[in-house]
């Protein structure tokens, strides 16, 4: 009996041993199975939505895939089914629309970002600090984007109108289809001047180069950028917390350390 006794205490705690792993397991659930999410973004904002998303994939394990253009088509895309889970608009109209459409999560819509358009040279010294006195001057070509569907592109409009100077440039302006066109035409030199997105040159690819005027805020109306849940994302637990990341600490200081504003 001795010999047994040993033998009978092990498998005692043998058996403990499993218990408490059971229980500890049961404390202890496994944490939520990443997923994918699908955001459609304007193209103004699209180097800076990479940058937050490779920390917010590092950081959850979700995935992003991300698709970028104008606001206009890319709205005209979601209401045409377009399969986007998160929206990143560049303007506060199209996500209010969507909402009242039926086509994204009614009070799921929040600013994340507060544009800033500034007119831009890639020649030295091309633009001189007197916005006005540039753009009455002598030029080949003006690049905007289209005031159609593209929020900057309005935001250069409204500025030349209250400038006054809207009739002198329009027959020298030529479109983007959306502000990451346009700044490709100055960047080019296939436009001198262009109204294009701050951050767009604050970009590290042209910071220090060229010439440029902020356009100051009274001459257009705010470009307040909102991003919204969109219906075929509202079960995506990763659209949710990537609209949720966008608006932590780390992320605001990457979106102002790029050129925007924030509310």
């Amino acid at each position: 009996m001795g010999a047994e006794e040993p033998k009978r205490r092990a498998r005692m705690a043998g058996g403990l041993s499993g218990c408490l792993s059971v229980f500890v397991l049961c404390l202890c659930p496994p944490s939520a199975a990443a997923e994918e999410v699908r955001v459609a973004v304007a193209t103004n904002f699209a180097a800076t939505l990479g940058e937050i998303v490779t920390n917010f994939e590092r950081d959850t394990g979700h995935a992003v895939v991300v698709s970028s253009g104008s606001s206009g088509a890319i709205y005209a895309q979601i209401r045409h089914g377009a399969p986007f889970d998160v929206f990143f608009s560049a303007d506060a109209m199209r996500p209010k629309r969507l909402e009242e459409e039926g086509f994204a999560v009614c009070g799921s819509r929040r600013t994340y970002a507060v544009g800033r358009l500034t007119l831009w040279s890639a020649t030295p010294g091309a633009v001189k600090e007197d916005g006005r006195s540039t753009l009455s001057g002598h030029f080949e070509h003006l690049a905007m984007a289209n005031p159609g569907t593209a929020p900057y592109g309005a935001a250069s409009k409204q500025t030349l109108q209250a400038l006054g100077l809207w009739n002198h440039v329009r027959d020298r302006i030529v479109q983007g289809e959306n502000i990451g066109q346009t700044f490709q035409f100055v960047v080019s030199h296939n436009a001198r001047l262009g109204f294009v997105a701050l951050s767009q040159a604050l970009h590290s690819s042209v910071r220090g180069t060229g010439s440029r005027w902020d356009v100051p805020a009274h001459l257009h109306a705010p470009l307040r950028q909102q991003a919204v849940l969109l219906v075929n994302g509202r079960h995506n637990a990763a659209a949710t917390a990537l609209l949720d990341y966008v608006q932590e600490e780390q992320s605001r200081t990457i979106i102002e350390r790029v050129g925007y504003g924030i509310e």
